[in-house]
């Protein structure tokens, strides 16, 4: 087996590398002067499986286009079987055709990735579950809901009668609904209108949330402006404390601005990308979920236990 980082998420690779006792395969991934991706693998990975550690978060173009110089490089030094272990998929919000004439840019990249050479990708709370389908070659998706849960009970609330988990929009319900499941508690909608990219209005709250420890759940934020829009409803609607979970916190100085002003006590995420950091927010690490993934890939065992709570 070998580990190979991009410059995506060093860290997390490295924690990857910790939690299974190997090293980082030695490696040269850095970029020209002219913006090029340059990669070299400077030890021989004949015949090896390989997993190459890289989140496509952003500058996702640069990140994209070093993943897939690196998939080259690594099928052009014989490498047996080649993993790509993309914690954060970008572009996948980009998943149907919802105006004329646009792309479906998930579809491409998983087009991209298997025309490099990938044999298998390792994802994790992909934004639409059936992005898997867009892939000819196996995908293991995995879910940072047993990790983020474990860590919620630990530390934050340990009166579950009092929970209400909560979806910020209509579309997250049946993220949230699995979450509410797990914890056994009710669940309940924000009603949203996005005005612009980085605005968005809440305007209802559909349940009831008077008195209630609130937990909004969502696959990823980056603004933080639906977040921070429910938010300020459920306060108004009666709400006690507030803490959001996000699988992916692809925080900007804004977000953590916002995050920051708001009624949001805590933003629980997971370190799938390097930028999932700030005053108010408490990153998981999921290094462990993802290295027993990686484990039990190369000695294709299941993965389906690590979904269990």
């Amino acid at each position: 087996m070998k580990l190979i980082s991009g410059t995506a998420h060093p860290q997390l690779a490295q924690n990857i590398a910790d939690v299974m006792g190997l090293p980082l395969c030695d490696a040269t991934v850095n970029t020209f002067p002219d913006g090029e991706s340059f990669v070299q693998i400077k030890e021989s990975i004949r015949g090896a499986d390989a997993f190459i550690i890289q989140p496509t978060c952003p500058p996702t173009n640069h990140n994209l286009m070093e993943l897939l110089v690196m998939v080259d490089a690594v099928r052009r030094a014989s490498a047996s079987r080649i993993t790509a272990v993309m914690p954060f998929y970008g572009y996948a919000r980009q998943d149907r055709k919802d105006k004329p004439r646009v792309p479906i840019t998930s579809k491409l990249v998983a087009n991209l990735l298997t025309a490099a050479g990938v044999n298998r990708v390792l994802a994790m709370d992909l934004h639409a579950a059936q992005i898997q389908g867009f892939f000819e070659i196996p995908v293991d998706h995995l879910h940072s809901l047993p990790v983020l849960v474990k860590h919620l009970k630990e530390k934050y609330v340990h009166n579950m009668s009092n929970l209400v988990v909560v979806s910020p929009d209509i579309g997250g319900v049946k993220n949230a609904k699995s979450y509410a499941n797990v914890l056994g508690t009710e669940l309940a909608i924000v009603a949203k209108q996005r005005i612009s990219a980085t605005e968005v209005d809440a305007h209802a709250v559909i349940g009831n949330v008077e008195g209630k420890d609130v937990l909004m759940i969502d696959d990823m934020t980056e603004s933080g402006g639906t977040l921070c829009a429910a938010a300020k409803i459920l306060k108004e609607h009666g709400a006690a404390r507030i803490f959001a979970g996000v699988s992916h916190g692809v925080l900007n100085d804004a977000a953590r601005a916002r995050l920051k002003d708001s009624p949001i006590e805590c933003l629980l995420t997971s370190d799938s990308v390097p930028m999932a950091y700030g005053e108010n927010v408490d990153t998981v690490s999921i290094a462990p979920l993802l290295a027993q993934a990686i484990a039990n890939i190369h000695n294709n065992d299941s993965v389906t236990h690590l979904f269990e709570i």
